[in-house]
């Protein structure tokens, strides 16, 4: 797959210019010569924000795992497609080539259509990050399954949530998943989960800690028996353009999380159009998303945008400390990796350590260095400059979400000049606004305001799975014709794009999106709980953390506060996991409120910042005593 072809800036805008004046020539040209289809789109585009309804390349068919794997069997069928890393650096790594990957898909495919899966059944994958895991997903679009991959380190309330909503009939899982020096049960989890689910019938079960679990008869089996009397060979299901590929769920403001669905041929050329030239990548690199296929993230770029190109993509198993903090630059040595795209989550957390971690491995074969998930903050830019790609391999900071589907804004690597904490400029093809509270575009330079895009692009998600309602008022409704990211941004005096945050109340913590919603309905759920309300605020490694203000019940007065702040975290862990866990809990006789009775978040916000001059005007609150009461208890140390 052909680059933009640009070498420099003057470049970038050339192409970015012809992008916008005529999109749909644009993608066709791409989309004509980079791909495998079984008949050409009769139409390039049709859209209307207004419903809000896109189509991409419509009346075209096709199937994206004959794009991602059979098409490179005649050159590249030797070469490594998955490269397996796993847990423990005891146990060998796995290199996957693209002829073994087309023989396990194959035979995973049929499994799943002998266990009774069909075209647009939904499947939960509920794994670790192992081959399997990678295998499933393309096993499912091999057939034209939906599936519904679900983060492993959800709780099984989560889990029962996400399978209700698009009524999977199957769910995929292991014994259990490594994950440092623990063990986790996932197995107990999908069993609890299913006690409430009614649409699952099976579920096939990997092994891989070879760790004591409950079989249901009837129901469950194990993967590798089935696996070993499978064919090797699966007819791709011939698919339309706009048939569902996947559904991925992401956190809401509203409580129950949303499921974004994402479509075929759309998909498949922007995430691969968009890995080739923001990773630079060339046909010998070894390439490195430290993420998990459980987020967006590990969908467009570990799988499908990687090996559409016929890349090598490594999947790691484990963590950045284990079994110490140099794992992820031994990783790079070892495997002389070319690309390396993390969070700036890990990239704090790596930098507190000792630089003996880093400095102690060669890391001269990077050439890219990327950021994911949450803005990077300056010091955090400058150490891995520094230190991981000293000075060298520049930093493509990119900025996306579950429901963009692929990159949107970023470096273009050698071409753009970075600028710490800035994703710089949209990619050719996006078009991007900054609007007003009032609804007005802002023009010019050295500006801020809320980001949105007003064309569409190939990958955007196209409806939340079973709500289309619900995906109008969230992204379509805010600003009239345009896409509404939920994000602040600032545009600089040159053009360039810094992101500032959540306008709404979805935070980001380790670049997970957690809608404080869910969070807060599970603390009302605490016997001795009466009303709670989440923010945000900023945590040297998690870029932000939680901060919860609870008010107590009278039968909750007299209880020891630790204790509760414990029982607290346990509830949110068993609801959703431990990933929204607080930092820290604050018990408070009142919440600020309006009126109305809306929880006054702001004040809340800037309160938990120890940003105390910028309360703007307390008195119109229904009870404005209330906020000196909260900042005279407010707590200043986290919680262990």
């Amino acid at each position: 797959m052909s680059n933009y072809h640009v070498k420099n800036l003057e470049e970038y805008y050339q192409v970015y210019r012809k992008s916008i004046r005529n999109p749909e020539l644009f993608w066709e040209e791409i989309a004509e010569e980079h791909f495998v289809w079984k008949k050409r789109w009769d139409t390039v585009l049709s859209y209307d924000f207004s419903k809000p309804e896109v189509k991409w390349f419509e009346g075209a068919k096709l199937n994206i795992t004959e794009n991602c794997i059979d098409r490179h069997l005649r050159v590249r069928g030797d070469k490594t497609a998955i490269l397996f890393e796993p847990n423990d650096k005891i146990e060998e790594a796995q290199h996957i080539t693209y002829t073994e990957l087309h023989r396990k898909v194959c035979k995973m495919a049929n499994v799943l259509k002998e266990q009774g899966v069909k075209k647009g059944d939904r499947v939960c994958i509920y794994l670790p990050m192992i081959p399997e895991l990678a295998i499933s997903v393309l096993a499912c679009a091999r057939i034209g399954a939906v599936h519904s991959v679900v983060f492993a380190g959800f709780s099984s309330s989560a889990l029962a949530t996400r399978i209700n909503d698009c009524e999977a009939k199957m769910v995929l899982t292991s014994d259990g998943s490594f994950r440092g020096a623990k063990t986790i049960d996932l197995k107990g989890i999908v069993d609890e989960a299913l006690e409430s689910c009614a649409s699952v019938n099976t579920v096939l079960v990997v092994k891989r800690t070879n760790t004591d679990v409950t079989m249901k008869e009837g129901r469950d089996a194990w993967l590798a028996p089935l696996l070993e009397n499978a064919f090797d060979n699966c007819a791709a299901e011939v698919m339309d353009a706009e048939d569902p590929l996947f559904i991925l769920y992401t956190s809401g403001s509203t409580g129950n999380p949303k499921g974004m669905l994402h479509t075929t041929a759309g998909y498949m050329v922007y995430t691969a159009h968009t890995f080739k030239n923001v990773f630079n990548y060339k046909e010998q690199d070894v390439y490195w998303c430290t993420a998990d296929i459980g987020w967006i993230t590990g969908h467009s770029y570990i799988v499908y945008g990687p090996l559409a190109n016929g890349a090598t993509t490594v999947m790691f198993e484990g963590v950045p400390s284990y079994p110490d903090f140099g794992r992820f630059w031994e990783i790079v040595e070892k495997h002389k990796v070319s690309q390396f795209y993390t969070a700036p989550t890990a990239i704090r957390a790596l930098a507190k350590e000792n630089l003996e971690f880093v400095d102690r491995y060669d890391l001269s074969s990077i050439k890219v260095l990327g950021t994911v998930g949450e803005p990077i903050n300056e010091e955090a830019w400058h150490w891995y400059n520094d230190n991981v790609g000293k000075k060298k391999s520049p930093i493509v900071d990119t900025w996306w979400q579950t429901e963009t589907g692929g990159i949107m804004i970023s470096p273009i690597p050698y071409v753009t000049p970075t600028k710490p904490t800035y994703a710089t400029l949209p990619l050719p093809g996006i078009q991007l606004a900054l609007m007003d509270e009032q609804g007005e575009e802002i023009k010019g330079n050295q500006v801020d305001g809320r980001l949105c895009v007003k064309f569409p692009w190939p990958s955007m998600a196209r409806t939340i799975w079973g709500n289309h309602q619900r995906y109008k008022e969230t992204y379509f409704s805010a600003f009239e014709g345009k896409y509404f990211t939920g994000d602040g941004a600032l545009r600089d005096e040159v053009g360039y794009y810094r992101i500032t945050g959540r306008v709404d109340d979805v935070i980001i913590v380790s670049g997970h999106n957690l809608g404080t919603a869910p969070i807060e309905d599970a603390i009302n759920e605490h016997p001795a709980v009466a009303e709670s309300a989440i923010v945000g605020f900023p945590h040297d490694i998690k870029g932000s953390a939680l901060y919860g203000y609870v008010i107590l019940k009278e039968t909750g007065e007299g209880r020891n506060h630790e204790n509760l702040r414990k029982e607290i975290n346990q509830i949110i862990t068993e609801h959703i996991g431990p990933i929204a866990k607080l930092d820290k809990i604050q018990f408070t006789i009142g919440l600020p409120k309006t009126r109305s009775g809306k929880i006054m978040r702001r004040i809340l916000r800037k309160i938990a910042h120890n940003d105390l001059n910028n309360l703007g005007d307390v008195s119109t609150l229904l009870n404005p005593e209330v906020v000196q009461n909260i900042i005279d208890n407010r707590l200043v140390v986290a919680m262990k």
